[in-house]
């Protein structure tokens, strides 16, 4: 380990942990990580993190912990928790949401962590797995100047661009507006491509045409990668926001209804919109 630099604990180590665990440790970091899933743990322990079978453990090696488990029960109970890692963690060490989770939780875990003395940084992350592997998230950023400063040189190693978007929970507030649009446009993509197959016209030259113009979107770029695993807890938390604010968003509830189908109809028989590497429409 390089003097200096933050003992990194990582929380949930499943696709995208992993893959920031290898560049953090590729930049010299030490790591700790825990996870429930045995085989993940395999795979950590193999890259060279040091592993713990409790969040709680990680309080006497780490001081900025990155939580990247998928719900926010679950990140709740791994800081707060019985076990949680809050129980242990020294004064000024830095707690890291990078799950994707409601404003209102990490405002939860930000003021529990006040009282024991140590920070909050909301730090969701955007792009997907693909741009993992190459270091090349986009972070988004909720917290104070010195801890967003800190947070920098951490994520700095698996993020090629990180947003201050202000105090904690704007980083989850820009993550759920983020997702929102994402799945809005997906669905859309789901509909024009049912239209576009009917009437026989070459998909592939379509998308090509579409890139070029106002059609253009990530969602279409980066299809082949959609998976929608993801998309009914996101619309779940806009949905809450809204209820919360008072708002009336009836394309809020519609996508919220429209992504759970839309899961299996992209695994099962989704539009054609790009070629697989074989040569056949994927």
């Amino acid at each position: 380990m390089a003097e200096g630099k933050e003992l990194v604990g990582v929380i949930g180590v499943g696709r995208m942990g992993l893959a920031m665990i290898k560049h953090m440790l590729r930049q010299g970091f030490q790591v700790t990580v825990c996870d429930v899933n045995e085989a993940n743990l395999v795979k950590a322990r193999e890259m060279g993190a040091t592993i713990v079978a409790k969040p709680i453990e990680m309080g006497s090696r780490a001081s900025f912990i990155i939580l990247a488990v998928g719900y926010d029960d679950e990140a709740t109970e791994v800081v707060l928790g019985s076990h949680g890692v809050l129980r242990a963690l020294k004064p000024d060490s830095i707690v890291a949401v990078s799950s994707t989770v409601a404003p209102g939780t990490v405002k939860k875990l930000e003021a529990a962590a006040h009282g024991m003395s140590c920070d909050v940084l909301d730090a969701p992350i955007c792009r997907g797995r693909w741009f993992a592997d190459e270091g090349k998230l986009l972070a988004l950023f909720g917290g104070t100047d010195a801890v967003v400063a800190r947070g920098r040189k951490v994520y700095e190693t698996f993020c090629s661009d990180i947003s201050h978007l202000g105090e904690v929970g704007y980083g989850q507030v820009a993550k759920a507006l983020n997702n929102l649009l994402l799945w809005v446009t997906s669905i859309g993509l789901i509909e024009a491509g049912r239209i576009a197959e009917a009437t026989g016209i070459d998909m592939t030259k379509l998308r090509e045409a579409l890139m070029m113009s106002s059609g253009k979107s990530q969602a279409l770029e980066d299809w082949e990668q959609t998976t929608f695993t993801w998309a009914l807890k996101d619309m779940q938390i806009v949905s809450a926001m809204s209820d919360e604010l008072g708002l009336s968003l009836p394309l809020v509830g519609a996508i919220k209804e429209l992504v759970k189908e839309a899961r299996h109809i992209k695994a099962d028989n989704p539009p054609r919109w790009t070629k697989s590497k074989n040569g056949g429409a994927n």
